[in-house]
């Protein structure tokens, strides 16, 4: 909008014989105008002239679905920086993940936007592992925990991981041998549902035990709406509150699926302390550590939801998303069965540590979650008082500022054919590939403390599919990637329907 577009509509205003009230409140909406278009901090930054007055659309990308494609479209017209709000701005590159993300000497951090406080048990007061915003906090938080994703705690949940696995292995083989298929993206769904439920409680959900979705995933999804909703509210006051109005079926849904999943957890854990037990669990090693007087059991639950919403569904969409981009290339397909195949003599000779070393399965993974992020929207940040520089881009302090991980990895900006399923560009290094834009962990002090769990599930899960099974999609022209859907900050995933046939190869 330029500034003689804004005068001849203040103009119109003035002929229609507006009230001196409708006339205070028009100039004040001109002047706001006005100001975001030419005198903003952000002024400069370029973007589409509605995302600089307005929050509206940005609000509509989110609650559509449609965020993070939205923003890879937004970046490849404008560039790697984008303003798409007028206090937001997103960014696209590798330089931007280690400004907004990382941790530097002498550098003030980026801390965590109020997204976070509509987290599970946040409305008790409880902050967790996720929705903790101060980082002094968190970083007692995160080394309390530290113990139960280590290396060699990994080690020794390994065996309950395999059980869920292994049982996904089975189930494959009975429902994808029909002429329909089976839909693996729902199973690999229960199956880290059930791995994580495992772990974080003592008990699976028995996800993988019934063939409707398990209830809890539902609710527990369902709650990560409330999320998007407490930062729409607290962030644009007005448009939060036409919102409570138009959307308020929605809003006591989520609010719902949160007092839900917070009753749950917190009878799960107290059952898991109750029970007198020698398994390698993560409460394993949380309990020997912790100090009752300062780590409640409430708190404990708020830690172990987190668990459970952000090493299941992310997991799954990565499996789910690999397993899609292989059927749809031969060539990938072949060199990786081969690979897996050439390296075990036998299904029990797969496990955590034998598939460390196996190049190919490692770059079909990244390559994977390059091509369908885990966590699609950007994880937002605010910038410190006084301001900071993001990849050579001066910012004020106070605005919300974010890496978006499907615009970083898919612009042609970062990666050559960014849309082609190549595993070799995490093999062969030309200089044609950005790869550090791909950060499907986040990095710095607040990526996943997870990931080595989430690396044993994928290679061990992957390595055991393609061993056992020569698999084939049921509709060789459907577009997974292209029907899928953002739902909060995570994916809403369509159905992917395989047939499996059994190669000849026991599974004992």
């Amino acid at each position: 909008m330029e500034l003689l577009q804004v005068r001849t509509m203040f103009a119109e205003f003035l002929r229609a014989g507006l009230t001196p009230l409708a006339l205070i409140i028009a100039g004040f909406w001109a002047f706001q105008i006005i100001y975001n278009l030419y005198f903003h901090p952000l002024s400069k930054i370029p973007g589409p002239w509605i995302a600089a007055i307005s929050d509206i659309p940005y609000c509509s990308w989110i609650l559509g679905g449609r965020q993070p494609y939205k923003l890879l479209e937004l970046h490849n017209k404008y560039g790697h920086v984008v303003r798409v709000a007028p206090n937001e701005v997103s960014f696209n590159t590798a330089q931007s993940w280690k400004d907004i993300y990382g941790q530097k000497p002498g550098r003030q951090i980026f801390i965590k936007g109020t997204f976070y406080d509509g987290g599970n048990f946040a409305g008790n007061g409880i902050s967790s592992i996720i929705s903790e915003r101060r980082p002094e906090v968190h970083k007692e938080m995160r080394n309390s925990l530290a113990g139960a994703f280590s290396d060699r705690a990994i080690v020794e949940q390994e065996s309950l991981v395999a059980t869920s696995v292994d049982k996904l292995i089975r189930l494959v083989g009975i429902k994808g041998s029909t002429e329909k298929g089976v839909d693996i993206s729902t199973l690999f769904e229960s199956m880290t549902f059930d791995i994580t439920g495992d772990l974080a409680f003592g008990e699976t959900f028995g996800a993988l035990d019934s063939d409707e979705r398990h209830p809890w995933i539902s609710t527990t999804l369902d709650g990560l709406m409330q999320g998007v909703f407490i930062d729409i509210f607290s962030r644009y006051p007005t448009l939060g509150a036409i919102l409570r109005v138009l959307m308020r079926s929605k809003f006591k849904k989520a609010v719902e699926g949160v007092r839900t999943n917070e009753r749950l957890c917190y009878e799960l854990v107290k059952r898991r302390i109750t029970r007198k037990t020698d398994r390698k669990d993560f409460l394993t090693r949380i309990l020997e550590d912790r100090d009752p007087r300062i780590v409640s059991d409430r708190q404990i639950a708020a830690h172990a939801s987190d668990f459970v919403v952000a090493g299941s569904d992310t997991t799954a969409s990565s499996l789910a998303a690999i397993v899609y981009y292989l059927l749809q290339n031969t060539y990938a397909l072949a060199k990786l069965a081969d690979e897996i195949r050439g390296t075990f003599k036998k299904y029990s000779d797969i496990g955590y540590l034998s598939t460390v070393s196996m190049p190919y399965l490692r770059a079909v993974i990244l390559e994977g979650m390059r091509l369908y992020p885990p966590t699609p929207m950007g994880l937002p940040r605010l910038v410190p008082d006084g301001g900071d520089i993001v990849d050579g881009c001066p910012l004020p302090g106070g605005i919300t500022v974010y890496t978006s991980p499907l615009s970083a990895c898919l612009a042609s900006a970062n990666f050559q054919d960014p849309w082609e399923f190549k595993p070799e560009r995490w093999l062969e290094s030309d200089g044609s590939n950005s790869l550090d834009c791909s950060q499907p962990w986040s990095l710095g002090p607040r990526g996943c403390i997870g990931r080595n769990l989430a690396w044993l599930e994928l290679r061990t899960t992957l390595a055991k599919l393609l061993w056992v099974y020569d698999l084939q999609l049921v509709d060789p022209t459907l577009d997974w990637h292209g029907e899928s859907r953002m739902q909060t900050s995570l994916w809403q995933k369509p159905a992917l329907m395989v047939r499996a046939h059994n190669r000849g190869v026991n599974t004992e």
